[in-house]
């Protein structure tokens, strides 16, 4: 089952942290709409969103909120290689990951084969497997773009320059 926390009525997002035993307070309810306007954010994005939205809160108490909501399910962290942990509100649904490696930008991207084949693995050594992390990495469409865009603007020049300083 999927559930988005994105365009959620704050009673919506109360009663799934109450469906979840978890008291409804506003450090809460503001990381939840934090992760659903800012997807892939990291914590301490997220801190800045829940600060500018609540005014005092601490960066611990953010940090703390989307622990709790990671652990109880409602949040999913993500931590590729070589970047800080982020956070996503689609949980429960095994999707996957695209990361730009030159600006860093992730989307979603639903499982390859419209099921869950990666959850089948070749060996399980006798593992429960219940979730599988795909992370494909690349160039976004606007880094792809601008690096295009900057092959072609560049002067080619011939061996025969290069050889010669008067060139």
């Amino acid at each position: 089952m999927v559930r988005l926390v994105s365009g959620r009525s704050p009673s919506d997002n109360g009663a799934l942290l109450r469906g979840h035993g978890m008291n409804v307070t506003a450090p809460r309810l503001a990381v939840l709409r934090a992760v659903a306007d800012h997807p892939h954010s990291t914590a301490d994005d997220m801190y800045q969103v829940v600060r500018a939205e609540l005014g005092a809160v601490s960066r611990q108490a953010v940090y703390d909120t989307l622990a709790t909501l990671t652990d109880k399910g409602v949040l999913r962290r993500i931590q590729p290689a070589g970047s800080p942990a982020r956070y996503d509100d689609r949980v429960g649904d095994n999707h996957h990951h695209l990361i730009c490696r030159e600006c860093n930008r992730m989307v979603d991207v639903d499982c390859a084969a419209g099921e869950v084949p990666c959850l089948t693995a070749a060996d399980d050594s006798g593992y429960e497997i219940d979730e599988a992390e795909v992370t494909y990495w690349g160039r976004c469409p606007d880094c792809a773009a601008r690096a295009d865009h900057s092959n072609r603007q560049q002067p080619t020049t011939t061996t025969d320059q290069r050889k010669d300083p008067r060139v």
